[in-house]
């Protein structure tokens, strides 16, 4: 059961973190830009900052659910 639940979850936090990962911002454009938000020199807007967090917690999400995946099926 444990072994279902950790399988979704890779799937699921794998095509997020693609998904994130392709609306965080190249060079001078992005997410930020396409709502017209203006970059400081702080590191961005608080919308871009708050993606940053979303796909950090996405990837430990998908890096917890392989180790356990791994672990399990050894």
């Amino acid at each position: 059961m444990l072994n279902v639940i950790a399988i979704v979850l890779t799937v699921l936090s794998s095509l997020f973190l693609i998904v994130f990962i392709l609306l965080h911002s190249g060079r001078g454009s992005g997410l930020s830009d396409m709502f017209g938000g203006s970059t400081t020199l702080a590191g961005g807007t608080a919308l871009e900052r708050r993606l940053d967090k979303i796909t950090v917690a996405t990837a430990i999400i998908f890096g917890l659910s392989v180790m356990w995946l791994s672990w399990r099926w050894r």
